[in-house]
């Protein structure tokens, strides 16, 4: 992965707004020590625009940041979780042949790649978090796959609502964009 100055920026914009838009007056709780973040949708984006380098950087950082300024302490594995997730979802312009970027396009078929990634990259990134939390920290297995269950299908809807509404935007523009000529 190339670290330009760009690709530097990107990366600390992307991690502060997902790491202050993680604290919890931003969230959603629905179960123990389990939030829906708004902010999951901002890590989303700047996975699919910039790839999987910059995801799991942005994820990484950005959730640092959010356990460090909540107060909890940082819990190292749902860091990684994060940062797995924000790889997995920059894999999208991959898997779409940059449709979205190069030819402003977001159809459905699209979406319906950006939705598979939305959960599998929740399944694996915080199926992993949830993992090492029974292996490291012994929690409960019951009470760590009921919160992996909420978490991902709660932020897989989330995502996927936000994330279309955002995509569509950066669709048009893009498309807009292309259309442009020299006068």
């Amino acid at each position: 992965m190339n670290l330009s100055a760009k690709t530097v920026v990107v990366i600390a914009i992307g991690a502060a707004l997902y790491g202050i838009g993680g604290l919890p007056m931003f969230c959603v709780p629905v179960f123990a020590n389990t939030t829906l973040k708004p902010a999951m949708a901002v890590l989303a984006l700047f996975s699919v625009l910039f790839g999987p380098g910059v995801g799991f950087l942005v994820g990484f950082i950005g959730h640092w940041v959010t356990d460090l300024f909540a107060g909890w302490g940082v819990w190292l594995t749902w860091v990684l979780g994060s940062g797995i997730f924000g790889l997995i979802m920059g894999y999208f312009p991959l898997l779409t042949r940059y449709r979205l970027e190069k030819q402003g396009e977001f159809g459905r078929w699209d979406f319906f790649v950006f939705v598979v990634l939305v959960m599998l990259g929740n399944l694996i990134g915080y199926g992993t978090s949830a993992f090492l939390d029974t292996i490291l920290y012994a929690e409960p297995f019951a009470k760590v796959l009921t919160s992996l269950v909420i978490l991902a299908i709660g932020n897989a809807l989330l995502v996927a609502i936000v994330g279309r509404l955002i995509l569509d935007s950066v669709a048009k523009r893009n498309k807009q964009s292309r259309n442009l000529t020299e006068a």
